[in-house]
């Protein structure tokens, strides 16, 4: 049974930085991307970043947010900087993430979500 279980986030500052860890267990994902996605309140889940042969982020993160993954331990980070009130959402980790030009960025591995909140 593939899990991925995130850490990190919590309440921070904006302007501050904060990093999110997940680490998948279950399955080897060597071969596919990690990414993370995010959902506020009253919006819909949206993509934030993913990480495999390519890298790619949505153009709201775009020099402030950092993916990065540590193969060996099956695990995908999220350095967050210059965080904004609009950054506040449940963030998840997602693993075995696909691109399509019709659908966009999809996953079909999900972590339970963690919350990270940006008060001014």
């Amino acid at each position: 049974q593939v899990q991925l279980v995130e850490s990190g986030g919590g309440l921070v500052q904006a302007g501050d930085s904060t990093r999110l860890s997940c680490v998948a267990s279950g399955r080897n994902f060597i071969n596919t991307a990690m990414g993370w996605f995010r959902q506020a309140p009253g919006k819909e889940r949206e993509f934030v970043a993913a990480r495999g042969d390519e890298t790619y982020y949505t153009d709201s993160v775009k020099g402030r947010f950092a993916i990065s993954r540590d193969i060996a331990k099956n695990s995908v980070f999220l350095q967050m900087n210059s965080l904004r009130l609009e950054d506040t959402a449940v963030y998840y980790c997602a693993a075995d993430v696909r691109r399509t030009l019709k659908y966009g960025f999809s996953a079909n591995y999900w972590g339970q979500g963690i919350q990270v909140t940006v008060s001014s």
